[in-house]
């Protein structure tokens, strides 16, 4: 590749997370002024989270049963069963649960985002707002950020949830642990620095999944084949920004606990 084309593509990659930063801090700015849009903000939280509940409850308790399927093998060549509770409660709630969560959500409404945002921009839908005076930073970006933001921590906790669940099913009928050793487990595992680390990552990964699809739809070019792109493209780069954030608000939060 010419050097001139990196050089392009470079400044293109900057350009675009310049873009994407100022698109984020407006989202966030337009909600400390009105007009507020109550009902796109009611009607968001529904599609993003009521929408994405069944293949999140789903995923977490099949990953529950699998992760203590496979720890079971593991503890039982140590002769240490009864730590079946504890190694799925703390996995879980620190790092599967927000990480399954997050992944699903974007798989669900990154796409539909980019896709619905994109559709309105290449039939010009979004201009024809802009002409009638509609902030579309305000109709159609901040709702979704905020449904978001409020939806995913909830769906992190009920996955988080659903996974202790298939965990206690597999401990019981095939680990032959009573429930009440499982749970005790796996409740006297959990501190509140692992509950605050699996609840702190729903907020950071909230912007992501919801700002990456607003971007990538309302930056849509080339028809009806763009709007296919876009989508693309949002649910890859939504899921690798949630993969590489988990990894630093992990080792910052490990490095703040043994500081």
């Amino acid at each position: 590749m010419p050097d001139g084309a990196i050089g392009g593509y470079l400044k293109g990659r900057v350009l675009a997370v310049q873009e994407f930063s100022e698109l984020l801090v407006d989202a966030l700015r337009v909600a400390f002024s009105p007009p507020r849009y109550l009902t796109d903000l009611l009607y968001q939280t529904d599609a993003i989270g009521f929408g994405s509940l069944p293949i999140v409850l789903l995923t977490g308790f099949s990953m529950g049963s699998v992760l203590a399927l496979q720890t079971y093998r593991t503890l039982q060549n140590f002769g240490e069963v009864g730590l079946l509770g504890q190694a799925v409660s703390v996995s879980f709630v620190r790092e599967l649960g927000p990480v399954l969560t997050g992944l699903m959500v974007v798989a669900r409404n990154s796409s539909s985002i980019a896709s619905e945002l994109g559709s309105m921009l290449v039939s010009e839908q979004v201009d024809a707002m802009r002409a009638l005076g509609t902030s579309p930073m305000r109709k159609l970006v901040a709702p979704r950020l905020y449904a978001t933001l409020i939806s995913l921590p909830l769906l992190t906790i009920l996955c988080d949830f659903l996974g202790l669940l298939g965990g206690s099913i597999v401990s019981v009928y095939t680990a032959h642990l009573s429930a009440e050793q499982y749970w005790t487990s796996a409740y006297q595992a959990l501190d509140s620095s692992d509950v605050f680390q699996g609840l702190i990552k729903p907020v950071f990964f909230a912007p992501v999944i919801s700002v990456v699809g607003c971007y990538c739809g309302l930056h849509t070019s080339g028809g009806t084949e763009g709007v296919g792109r876009s989508t693309t493209q949002a649910v890859v780069v939504a899921s690798v920004l949630i993969l590489v954030l988990d990894f630093f608000i992990t080792k910052f939060l490990i490095g703040i606990k043994f500081a």
